[in-house]
C-alpha cells in the first residue's frame, strides 16, 4: 500500500495544491488573495489532467501515415500512442484561466477605485453603511 501511495506522489501534490487554493478562496478576506487561490486551484487541476495523459515506455503522438488506400493495411498498437485529448483540453483551460484572471484583475481595479480597499469585510461594511442612509422612495397614492 505504501509503495502505491509513493508511486502516485504527483497526484498527492496536486491534491495539496487544490486544498491550498480552496483554502485561499474560502478562508482569506483579501480579494487579491482569493484570486491567487483561484489560480492555484486552476493550475492544480490542469496539472492533474495533463499527468493523466502521460504514458511510460516511449509512447508517441498518434500521427498515422497510410501508404495506400486499403483499409486495414496496417494494424496499430493502441498502447504505443498517447491520448492527445487531455492535453488539448488543458490548452483550452489555460486560455480560459488567463482570460478569467485578466477580467478579475480589471474588476479588482474598479473595486479598489470605488471602495479604496480590497478587503471583503470592509467593502461589505461600506455597502451596508451606504444602504442605511438611503431614504426609501415614497409612493404616490395614485401609483
Amino acid at each position: 500500500m505504501t509503495e502505491y501511495i509513493l508511486a502516485k506522489y504527483n497526484y498527492w501534490i496536486y491534491v495539496v495544491l487544490m486544498m491550498i487554493g480552496l483554502y485561499a478562496m474560502m478562508g482569506k478576506r483579501n480579494l487579491v488573495k482569493k484570486l491567487i487561490g483561484m489560480n492555484i486551484f486552476q493550475t492544480s487541476i490542469i496539472l492533474l489532467f495533463v499527468s493523466t495523459g502521460v504514458k511510460k515506455g516511449g509512447a508517441t503522438v498518434p500521427i498515422l501515415m497510410h501508404a495506400g488506400h486499403e483499409h486495414g493495411a496496417q494494424l496499430i498498437q493502441v498502447s504505443d500512442y498517447l491520448n492527445p485529448l487531455p492535453h488539448v483540453l488543458m490548452l483550452t483551460a489555460i486560455v480560459v484561466s488567463i482570460a478569467t484572471t485578466g477580467v478579475a484583475l480589471a474588476t479588482l481595479i474598479l473595486i479598489y477605485k470605488r471602495y479604496h480597499t480590497l478587503e471583503e469585510d470592509e467593502i461589505l461594511a461600506i455597502r451596508r453603511e451606504s444602504r442605511a442612509y438611503k431614504t426609501p422612495r415614497i409612493l404616490n397614492p395614485t401609483d
